[in-house]
């Protein structure tokens, strides 16, 4: 036995610090597998502060990137490559330590080869580092750590193997045999844990179809198509365009290479109460224009929908910031951007396919929630939208392949007459807010519809004073989906946009809260499943 080196210590100290940073991410990823939020540590030192769950961190960018895991399509969520890293450091942590045991300090064979195991988490560690700060930009405090530990083993191997050089070679080096052995075990060092963690990986599969469908699918034009329409696949994405979730769905949806066989077509419900009566607030300010502009963009040979959408997510921040401040700034960004479609944003025309696609929503009890993902109408789990994207995507076209191509349905199928009247004053709404029934004039209660029916707008020529907003139906609350995304509720992998589920009723009733409430039966075959019992799950 021999007095550990300098080397020798750092590499056995840096490989544990390796360990470590692995670990703690390797936790965090299996923590989703039971389908709901968690918090993510992203510390220089993990475990003396709470696991933050706000999703803002970079550290959750790039857990929820698919730069975190490999073999997607054949696991929910992949194997995250944390878990291999695990095993390497292990592995290096064995070696260092067996070196001075086993006298091996001086031996050039021996510490070369350590070297060489060291450059593995480098060459990795170069690669990530540049997917992070490069592609996601974003800078994950607990993968900085196992970059910083990767790179002090391969500065100690270095020590050690040139200190092994200097000194008079063994009479007895090692030999290949063992060497080879040696990288044997290091190998098993990876594949135990992997192959573990494979074979224990939860059977997600009877979620695949389970989360609800649409019956009916909406006619093309209320749809906006992105990309070739080519496929036999059909999907829909119910999208907001200044959605923070509905812009990562995108980015992570585009990067599939499953992308480029459906037609891909989007139904735009903006989460903004200027046209959206089915929520009190504008949670995202300003997606009604940005909304129209898609729309417009769809009919106009000078822009197309994905430069609109693209621009709107490049600047969803400054927009929304904007339009809290002055309702008509939106329209009026978009007008600059955009001068081709000036005259069509804020149009009968634009407004009454905006407001035709909400009320499709209504009729079929979709939650309000974005993104949603309909494959030939069969409604991907919101929890699917994240890490199980791969795994559930592949299988949705899969079935909807056997199952042969669903058709949109004819052109105003299921779907009620255009809206055509103007918005109210600042940037007019397609849908007024209503006010509760005691707030309202006698006038007004006698021109306000009955309750239960659909929310038809005014036409033009009897539209109330814009002084006062016209009366809208009240809408009662159904079950709503598991909460998630960029909204910051607990419940559900984050991805989404999360409100509650309003539909028609025969019954009077306000606008609901947010996250508030009634049970329906229609509402629930619509919205995504609870997370599975810990009994039915194999963590």
């Amino acid at each position: 036995m021999q007095k550990p080196s300098p080397g020798t210590v750092i590499v056995a100290l840096a490989a544990l610090a390796g360990l470590f940073f692995a670990a703690f991410s390797t936790y965090d990823f299996v923590q989703h597998l039971d389908r709901q939020v968690h918090g993510i540590h992203c510390s220089f030192i993990p475990g003396l502060e709470e696991a933050d769950a706000s999703g803002s961190t970079g550290c959750h960018v790039t857990l929820m990137s698919p730069y975190s895991s490999v073999l997607r399509a054949s696991i929910w969520g992949g194997l995250p490559i944390s878990l291999p890293a695990m095993g390497v450091f292990a592995f290096l942590l064995f070696y260092a330590l067996a070196l001075p045991l086993l006298g091996r300090q001086r031996d050039e064979r021996a510490t070369l080869f350590l070297l060489l195991g060291t450059a593995v988490p480098v060459l990795t560690s170069l690669v990530m580092g540049y997917l992070s700060l490069v592609t996601l930009d974003a800078a994950c405090k607990l993968c900085i750590g196992i970059y910083t530990s990767s790179l002090a083993a391969f500065v100690g191997a270095i020590l050690l193997y040139r200190g092994a050089r200097r000194t008079e070679r063994p009479a007895d080096p090692v030999g290949w045999g063992r060497l080879g052995i040696a990288f044997a075990v290091g190998c098993l060092f990876v594949l135990i844990p992997a192959g573990v963690y494979a074979m224990g990986a939860p059977p997600f599969e009877r979620y695949i179809g389970e989360c609800g469908r649409l019956e009916t699918m909406p006619s093309e034009d209320l749809l906006v198509p992105l990309g070739p329409q080519a496929a036999t696949v059909n999907v829909v994405e119910v999208f907001d365009p200044l959605c923070p979730a509905c812009k990562g769905f995108e980015e992570r949806f585009g990067a599939q290479a499953a992308s480029a066989e459906v037609n891909r077509r989007v139904l735009l419900f903006p989460l903004d109460d200027e046209c959206n009566w089915m929520v009190d607030d504008a949670i995202h300010a300003g997606a009604c224009a940005i909304s129209e502009a898609v729309i417009c963009a769809d009919d106009s040979a000078a822009v197309s929908p994905e430069e609109v959408i693209a621009w709107a997510f490049e600047n969803q921040e400054t927009i929304r910031t904007g339009a809290e401040a002055d309702p008509d700034s939106a329209a009026q960004a978009a007008r600059q951007k955009f001068p081709a479609l000036a005259e069509c944003i804020g149009s009968p025309q634009a407004r009454a396919q905006l407001n035709n696609g909400l009320r499709f929503a209504v009729d079929n009890q979709m939650p309000i929630i974005t993104p949603q993902v309909f494959v030939n109408g069969l409604r991907m789990c919101d929890e699917d939208t994240d890490l199980g994207m791969d795994f559930a995507l592949r299988r949705l076209i899969d079935r909807a392949q056997a199952d042969g191509a669903r058709p949109w349905s004819e052109p105003g199928e299921s779907i009620a007459a255009p809206a055509t009247a103007p918005r109210r004053t600042g940037r007019p709404a397609i849908q007024l807010q209503p006010r509760r029934a005691a707030e309202r004039t006698p006038a007004e209660a006698a021109r306000a519809p009955a309750a239960g029916d659909d929310p038809e707008t005014v036409p033009a020529e009897t539209v109330p004073d814009p002084a006062g907003p016209a009366a809208a139906p009240p809408v009662a609350p159904t079950e709503p989906a598991p909460p998630e995304g960029d909204e910051g509720v607990p419940g559900a992998l984050p991805g989404a946009s999360a409100m509650t589920a309003p539909a028609p009723s025969a019954a009077p009733s306000a606008a609901p809260a947010p996250n508030s409430a009634a049970p329906s039966a229609a509402a629930s075959a619509m919205s995504a499943p609870t997370a599975p019992a810990a009994e039915e799950t194999a963590q």
